[in-house]
């Protein structure tokens, strides 16, 4: 029996590189996807992909998830089309490359509201179905390496992130009395850069084990922590990155 069967989940920027390989991987293993991409046509490329081998398995939304009125309206979309919740995968992320000098407001405000505001509103609407509908759903929040440590630019992505690791625990203890678990996934340069979508196969890694991470990775990662398989997991950030956080210089 698939890991996944009959759930339904709701994964955000799943048009491209990580998001998208979670929507395959998730339809793979049973669960209906909703595909949530700003991007319409990304969106629906993937899942009319997902459904020409699994019909009906995937939903394409396009959504603001930065915007509390898009992600309510997503949620009802995706409960209406199925009728529940029951996992939750936060993706969707922006970035900067300055440091705080050259930052100005609206980027800082940007990057926070995609990379950490959209995590706030996607699992506050998400969690109140779970909950209503007494489902003992997952949520998994996508941080980085760079939620762990400083770098010289990436100024409001490196706190958004760290934002991302704390707000899973936080929201770990306050949805445990209803059964939800909570967890993170910490991966490092995984694919084509955040917003980008081309990869770029000179991009340096440093890991432990001696290759570049695929959006598979992540995406096995995070089947593990939606199935009962990680039933006694809850409130920890998994590193999938190589490791790339034991041997940061």
């Amino acid at each position: 029996m698939a890991r996944l069967e009959n759930k339904i989940a709701i994964v955000t920027g799943a048009g491209r590189n990580i998001g998208e390989e979670i929507a395959r991987i998730f339809a793979e293993e049973g669960a209906r996807v909703a595909v949530v991409d700003l991007d319409r046509e990304r969106g629906e490329r993937v899942a009319s992909e997902i459904n020409g081998s699994r019909k009906d398995f995937a939903l394409p939304i396009v959504c603001d998830v930065s915007s509390a009125g898009d992600v309510e309206k997503m949620v009802g979309a995706v409960v209406a089309k199925w009728g529940g919740v029951d996992l939750l995968v936060n993706n969707a992320a922006w970035t900067d490359h300055k440091n705080i000098f050259e930052l100005t407001e609206q980027e800082w405000d940007r990057v926070m509201g995609v990379s950490l505001k959209s995590v706030f509103f996607c699992s506050k609407f998400a969690a109140r179905v779970m909950v209503d509908q007494k489902r003992k759903g997952k949520i998994i929040n996508i941080a980085s390496t760079s939620g762990h440590w400083g770098r010289p630019e990436a100024t409001a992505y490196t706190t958004a992130k760290a934002g991302v690791l704390n707000f899973t625990r936080t929201l770990a203890v306050q949805l445990a009395p209803y059964g939800i678990r909570v967890n993170s996934i910490s991966p490092n340069r995984i694919g084509s850069p955040v917003g980008e979508d081309l990869d770029r196969p000179d991009r340096l890694v440093k890991n432990l084990v001696g290759r570049r991470g695929v959006p598979r990775d992540i995406a096995t990662a995070a089947v593990f922590l939606a199935s009962d398989e990680s039933d006694f997991i809850t409130a920890i950030d998994l590193p999938v990155d190589g490791g790339a956080l034991a041997v940061r210089v």
